[in-house]
């Protein structure tokens, strides 16, 4: 499997016309291609281009609304509802974070629960999205089942990931994006293409036991074992419940039933320091926090203690500039006309 270095550039461009070529409207499409440019930027590929062939698919069999008619209802001084419409999840959790800012910015939080949404990509995204207008950011999302609760052999909850994004002043917001599983089913699909053995505890077999061959791997486990597992139904009750949305196993399927719409909820939150703070204060602490964490002194193999999201950002500058590598087949899907 060969790979191709592209510029960040012409990776939209591509992935904003094949979505353009399905239907979709093209300020959604040029939205939705910005999301997943960003996680190719960071390194998150799994989250990234690789996945327009699925929302295309989903275009053309009807699981997704290609002309989606949003709706914002606020509820009270600090909180709203919105209605996706069955849209695009990048597309709708955006503009949920942008009414959340809102609401920040005139009575210090924004809370806002998503109803009616998808797949909605990198939640590292829309806590950016916060963070870079000096709020705190968070965002969290449910996902189909493929995690196991600690102590049980079945899956019951998805991947759950949650996200937070802090300001500083002069350094790049620190951005915390992360799965509530021990890891990306996508590294398990690679080890699987690769033919490699896992690391124990990555996943479990069909009677719940745990396997380092990713052949036999049915379901994935919580980080941190009943941590992980309390954080992912976190995550389902804020993002799920919260939004009158499915929980757990009865989160329809992102592969399979193209032609349904999926109904997920997500949550967005904005936080403006300034009602809790001096926000000159908090953001030069944020500063001075970051760089006597990178003051540690580094464990043995490690050269530098970084920030939660700053590894990505490292990788984003350098891919910004040198281009965006990534596989063969992907780009050439991108660019067929098919």
């Amino acid at each position: 499997m060969g790979e191709v270095n592209v510029s960040h550039e012409e990776l939209r461009k591509l992935a904003a016309a094949k979505l353009i070529w399905a239907g979709l409207d093209a300020h959604h499409a040029g939205v939705v291609a910005d999301v997943l440019v960003h996680a190719d930027l960071r390194g998150v590929s799994s989250h990234g281009v690789l996945r327009t062939e699925h929302y295309v698919r989903r275009l053309h069999e009807g699981g997704l609304n290609k002309n989606p008619s949003f709706s914002f209802e606020q509820t009270g001084p600090c909180s709203g509802i919105f209605n996706g419409d069955d849209g695009l999840g990048h597309v709708v959790a955006k503009n949920a974070m942008e009414e959340a800012i809102k609401l920040a910015k005139n009575s210090g939080i924004g809370m806002i629960t998503v109803t009616n949404s998808s797949h909605c990509g990198a939640l590292s995204y829309f806590v950016q999205q916060a963070a870079v207008e000096g709020l705190i950011g968070v965002a969290m999302t449910h996902t189909d089942k493929i995690v196991v609760p600690f102590g049980g052999a079945k899956p019951f909850l998805g991947t759950n990931p949650i996200a937070y994004g802090f300001p500083a002043k002069n350094h790049k917001p620190i951005i915390l994006d992360m799965a509530t599983s021990n890891v990306a089913l996508g590294k398990i699909l690679y080890a699987k293409e690769a033919g490699k053995e896992i690391p124990e505890g990555w996943g479990v077999d069909e009677q719940g036991n745990a396997t380092t061959d990713p052949e036999k791997v049915s379901a994935l486990t919580p980080f941190a074992g009943p941590k992980g597992y309390g954080l992912g139904m976190v995550v389902d009750i804020f993002s799920g419940l919260l939004a009158g949305a499915a929980f757990g196993p009865h989160i329809s399927k992102m592969y399979g039933e193209y032609n349904q719409q999926r109904k997920l909820g997500h949550y967005v939150c904005a936080i403006n320091p300034t009602f809790f703070t001096n926000k000159e204060e908090f953001l030069g602490s944020m500063d001075r926090m970051i760089d006597e964490l990178h003051a540690v002194k580094p464990a043995e193999g490690f050269n530098q203690v970084f920030v939660p999201g700053e590894p990505e950002q490292i990788k984003e500058e350098k891919q910004l500039r040198e281009g965006v590598l990534m596989t063969e087949t992907v780009y050439q899907y991108l660019q067929s006309t098919e």
